[in-house]
């Protein structure tokens, strides 16, 4: 029996220095943060597959349900023998069920920064999908990424960008319009885009999407302290932190911040930070938008909104954008 593999793997994954230049980075900023980037390593996708099957985040279960009913639409809409390219690529579930409604999708190309899961779920993918040519890149997506024609298979229609969860939201406004605006040479003069956009909505509910019960996303949130303390020079004691995250209005965000329990001197490397009991580090923005209000910035960014659809309860919208001229 054949076995699978990749038609090809480009490793760029961020080097440990750059993790541990990030975190001395982020806590040498007023006030201090952490990149939301490096949340995602085996554990912190366990954890936040499991965040995606609670009752509060209503995120996940609204955009698979959007995607199983918008199958015939997004198969008109990208033509047959596509190149399907996805950003962040996590959960499988939502690009399978893209993958099931395109018509003869000839490439799937995922992009995410973390290298063990991002090759074990293209080649579970290539299993399963016999006719797809998958290949895979290992980096930061929200670093400029070409991919060049030797990776692109022959004959295939356009490239179709792929970006659900609303992990757009992670951008201020400004930043999403211009990461948007730079991920046009990787689709192409006509390449589209496909992107989750979660809204705005009553503020009891955001909060309880991001405080759920189980503890689950407390759980994510402090597992980048976790990372830190496994594979940085560090006396940092995650217990020593809480999680934090409330919707702030005036920015029209969830925030997540890290909380200190006490007054504390962290050493990472040869640094020394003094982290003040109480005293929060920011670790992830969740942007929630109005309709017309994404689709100006993704205007703004160079494309036009072909197609956009909402769920019944105007929870979620999915944009359909097409590269503009």
């Amino acid at each position: 029996m054949h076995k699978p593999s990749l038609a090809f793997f480009v490793d760029l994954e961020p080097a440990l220095e750059d993790f541990q230049d990030s975190v001395i980075s982020g806590l040498l900023a007023t006030p201090k943060n952490l990149a939301c980037k490096f949340f995602y390593d085996d554990a912190g996708l366990d954890l936040f597959g499991k965040i995606c099957e609670t009752e509060e985040y209503y995120v996940t279960r609204t955009e698979t349900a959007m995607l199983r009913e918008l199958g015939p639409a997004l198969a008109a809409l990208a033509g047959p023998g596509c190149t399907v390219v996805e950003l962040g690529a996590g959960s499988d579930l939502k690009i399978r069920l893209l993958l099931d409604a395109l018509e003869r999708p000839a490439q799937y190309v995922p992009i995410d920064i973390s290298q063990g899961p991002l090759r074990k779920a293209a080649l579970s993918i290539a299993v399963d999908y016999p006719a797809v040519r998958v290949g895979a890149i290992c980096a930061d997506f929200t670093a400029k990424i070409e991919l060049p024609d030797d990776m692109i298979a022959e004959n295939t229609g356009q490239r179709l960008g792929f970006f659900p969860g609303s992990t757009i939201g992670n951008f201020s406004r400004e930043d999403a319009k211009t990461f948007l605006s730079g991920l046009r040479p990787l689709l192409g003069p006509k390449g589209a885009l496909l992107i989750g956009v979660d809204l705005q909505k009553d503020t009891a509910r955001l909060n309880a999407a991001y405080n759920d019960a189980a503890g689950y996303t407390a759980a994510f949130n402090l597992n980048i302290l976790h990372r830190i303390a496994r594979d940085l020079d560090t006396d940092l004691d995650p217990d020593d932190f809480e999680h934090c995250a409330f919707y702030n209005e005036a920015q029209g965000r969830i925030e997540m911040h890290l909380r200190s329990l006490r007054n504390q001197r962290v050493r990472i490397g040869e640094r020394a930070f003094d982290i003040a009991e109480s005293e929060m580090i920011h670790t992830e923005n969740s942007h929630k938008f109005t309709l017309d209000g994404f689709v100006e910035i993704a205007e703004a960014a160079g494309y036009v909104g072909t197609a956009r659809w909402t769920d019944a309860e105007n929870l979620f919208s999915i944009h359909y954008l097409t590269i503009a001229g």
